[in-house]
C-alpha cells in the first residue's frame, strides 16, 4: 500500500513509520503524499483512537532528500508546474496541516535525529516522546532557506517566541534535554521505551475518553491558538456544548460516573460529528 512509510493498526492505535532507513528516513513527495494519505485513514477509520507517528532506523528523519543537489528546493529548475498562483505549495506544509485537521490526537515517538522537515512536522503532533539521544535542528536559515511547514505559525505556540527564535536563527542541534525544558518534549526515555510510553499514553487517551469529545476537543484548543479574541472561542463553546449535552456520550459519561464503572461511548466520528463542524474552512492557498 505505502513505499516510504509502513501502516499499522493496533489495539486502537494507528502507527506511522517513517521507512526510508537507508536514507535515514529522507522526506521526498512521494512520502508527502503517502503521509496525507495516512492521516486520511486514520480520520476514517473508528477503530483508530489515537495515532503514534515514528521512523524506522537510527532517525526520525534527516530532513528532505537532498539527492537534487542545490536545486533540492529549486521546483522551477526542474520543471514542475506550480500548484497555485505560480507559486509552489510548500511539501512540509502539505502535511503539517494535513496532521493539524486529524480527528485523532497524534503523538510523536522520536528516536536519533529530527532535521528540517523531520522537525517541524512534530509541531503540529499533539505530543511528543523522545529518546535520551534525540536531537532537534531547524537548520533552514544555514541552508540559505527560512522557516517552512507552517513552522513560523506551529513553533512559537509551542515553544516561548524567543526559543522560536533561536532554534531558527542559530540553526543549532538542540538536544533532548533542552528540548523537554523548552516545552517542545512531553517525556525523554530510553530509546527502547520511546514507543512503549507513546503507546500507554495513547491508551490513557482512548481508554477514558469519548472519540468525538477527543475529536472536537483537538479542533477547539488547536483553532483557538489563533483566535483574536475569547469570545470566539466562547461562541463555538456554546455550539459544542449544547450539541454534545444532549448527545448519547454525554448521558453515558454522567450514567457511567454514578455507577462507579468504565464508560462504553457508543458515538463515532465517522458518524457523530456535530452538523457544524467544521466550523472554520481551511483558507485556499491563492
Amino acid at each position: 500500500m505505502f513505499t516510504t512509510i509502513t501502516y499499522d493498526v493496533s489495539e486502537g492505535i494507528a502507527t506511522i513509520t517513517l521507512n526510508r532507513p537507508e536514507k535515514l528516513n529522507a522526506f521526498n513527495s512521494e512520502m508527502m503524499n503517502e503521509l496525507v494519505a495516512a492521516f486520511d485513514l486514520t480520520d476514517a477509520d473508528d477503530n483508530v483512537g489515537a495515532v503514534i507517528v515514528t521512523g524506522a532506523g537510527r532517525a526520525f528523519c534527516s530532513g528532505v532528500d537532498l539527492t537534487a543537489g542545490g536545486s533540492s528546493f529549486d521546483h522551477a529548475s526542474r520543471g514542475e508546474i506550480p500548484e497555485a498562483g505560480g507559486v509552489h505549495r510548500d511539501r512540509g506544509g502539505r502535511v503539517t496541516l494535513r496532521i493539524f485537521r486529524s480527528l485523532k490526537p497524534v503523538i510523536a515517538a522520536v528516536t536519533g535525529a529530527a532535521v528540517g522537515i523531520g522537525a517541524t512536522m512534530l509541531l503540529p503532533m499533539d505530543f511528543r516522546f523522545a529518546s535520551e539521544d534525540a536531537r532537534f535542528g531547524f537548520l533552514f536559515a544555514k541552508r540559505g532557506l527560512a522557516t517552512e511547514a507552517a513552522s513560523s505559525w506551529f513553533l512559537p505556540k509551542v515553544v516561548p517566541i524567543q526559543t522560536a527564535l533561536d532554534w531558527s536563527l542559530t540553526g543549532r542541534m538542540v538536544p533532548a534535554r533542552e528540548a523537554l525544558s523548552s516545552g517542545l518534549l512531553k517525556s525523554i526515555h530510553p530509546a527502547e521505551d520511546v514507543i512503549v510510553a507513546a503507546r500507554a499514553f495513547a491508551r490513557e487517551i482512548i481508554d477514558n475518553a469519548a472519540p468525538v469529545s477527543v475529536a472536537l476537543t483537538r479542533q477547539l484548543v488547536w483553532q483557538m491558538a489563533g483566535a483574536r479574541h475569547p469570545m470566539e472561542a466562547h461562541r463555538i463553546d456554546s455550539r459544542v456544548i449544547q450539541s454534545r449535552g444532549k448527545s448519547p456520550d454525554a448521558r453515558e459519561g454522567i450514567a457511567s460516573f454514578k455507577e462507579k464503572r468504565p464508560a462504553m461511548f457508543p458515538d463515532r466520528v465517522s458518524s457523530d460529528m456535530p452538523d457544524f463542524y467544521p466550523w472554520s474552512q481551511e483558507p485556499r492557498f491563492e
